[in-house]
């Protein structure tokens, strides 16, 4: 299971619990709703941060790879990915120089 999975299911998991304890209470359902949206934010930031840097790490991997492949991809579309021959140059030869009229 995922990092993120696991985190967005203990997120849901602890406002509902919050709401349900809520519940009992006899107040507006809106302000209910409210509270415990607040409450499970504050729990999730103590109760799930082994959870959250766990996904925050998989997030920034993922970035890097992407990075790393968007760097390839546009070298080789500007021709710096070329493989170079693999056979080695041949020792140039020098040109030979004519004749000179003394030499005829």
């Amino acid at each position: 299971m995922s990092a993120a999975l696991k985190y967005t299911l203990g997120r849901i998991g602890l406002f509902v619990a919050v709401l349900a304890g809520l519940w009992l209470i006899d107040m507006n359902v809106f302000l209910k709703l409210m509270l415990a949206l607040v409450f499970s934010a504050a729990l999730s930031f103590f109760l799930l941060r082994g959870w959250r840097d766990e996904m925050a790490g998989e997030i920034a991997e993922a970035a890097e790879r992407r990075k790393v492949e968007k760097e390839r991809l546009r070298s080789a579309l500007a021709g710096e990915d070329q493989t170079q021959p693999s056979t080695p140059n041949p020792t140039p030869t020098p040109n030979p120089t004519p004749p000179t009229d003394s030499q005829r």
